[in-house]
């Protein structure tokens, strides 16, 4: 199985105190090292202009490359820093997600996982948020569009709703979006009857939700809608965020629910897409546990292949 990083997202600089910041993809990218796994280590490329505006606003893409006017951060929000580091940083993280998509589909393995930072599932057409400036995540299903894919699903697990996700392709029907989330919680989005085109699925639970509660969404109303789109490429927004020592969030979860979430999913590509998968990480502020359940997930995206 591959994992595609670069050095160049631990260079993306969000200020003293911040939640989201190079420690976290360090904690991973050690877990993921010390492991007995068999994992295959790629560099990520760099994102085009041209794979950017299947997604982006020229003026968003423009406003992140041009990066900081000085050697300070800037802020695009109240939360999503800009530094010198950040525009490699961030067509690093982009560019990992398209290149996996390339690899899967290649046929040489099913299974990639992008351990990149800046996130990406908050980041809208025209507007960075929520820590993330470009998505990732949908750069590389709008990519698998591009190469002749005709179904992609995206679920994303992260404790907060992938509004910007939801926002790209909330009008295109070869694109499913399912989505487990905290709610009320940032952003505020991702409300049941959020729908789409008929191609959209929130599954929101309210804070302190047990984790039986959240498979149980997974179980009876996720899985399903997945099996019924028949997708050829599974993607997934991976955040860790819901875990019980989390400080961003009130989830339950342990380290096993990420492994089970995970476990469904891959049953659900092997039906449906030849098993094909690509993950990118999305949030986890707890380093410790982000460290461990990023470890669990990617161990059962290995399942018997890795």
């Amino acid at each position: 199985m591959r994992v595609y990083t670069h050095a160049a997202c631990l260079d993306h600089d969000t200020g003293p105190g911040h939640a989201e910041h190079s420690g976290r993809l360090r904690a991973v990218l050690d877990a993921l090292r010390a492991s007995a796994l068999s994992l295959d280590w790629q560099d990520a490329p760099q994102a085009t202009r041209e794979d950017l505006l299947r997604v982006h606003h020229a003026a968003l893409i423009d406003r992140v490359l041009a990066g900081p006017t000085g050697d300070d951060i800037e802020w695009l929000d109240s939360d999503t820093a800009l530094s010198p580091g950040s525009p490699e940083a961030a067509l690093r993280a982009a560019g990992a997600a398209i290149a996996a998509v390339d690899w899967v589909l290649a046929g040489d393995d099913r299974r990639a996982f992008c351990a990149v930072r800046p996130p990406g599932h908050h980041a809208e057409p025209d507007m960075a948020m929520g820590f993330c400036l470009f998505d990732n995540i949908a750069l590389a299903a709008a990519h698998a569009l591009a190469s002749g894919i005709e179904r992609v699903a995206i679920a994303d697990f992260d404790v907060h709703h992938g509004n910007g996700t939801q926002a790209i392709f909330e009008r295109e029907p070869r694109v499913l979006f399912v989505d487990t989330h905290q709610s009320p919680l940032y952003p505020g989005t991702g409300d049941a009857d959020e729908t789409g085109v008929g191609n959209i699925a929130n599954a929101p639970w309210p804070p302190l939700a047990s984790a039986q509660a959240v498979r149980t969404l997974w179980e009876e109303v996720l899985i399903p809608r997945i099996d019924a789109f028949r997708p050829q490429l599974l993607l997934v927004s991976a955040g860790f965020d819901a875990h019980r020592e989390d400080p961003l969030a009130q989830g339950l979860f342990e380290t096993r629910d990420f492994a089970w979430i995970t476990e469904r999913l891959v049953e659900v590509a092997e039906r449906h897409a030849g098993g094909r998968i690509v993950s990118t990480l999305e949030g986890g502020y707890a380093l410790p546990a982000l460290a461990d359940s990023a470890r669990a997930h990617v161990t059962a995206l290995c399942g018997q292949r890795c």
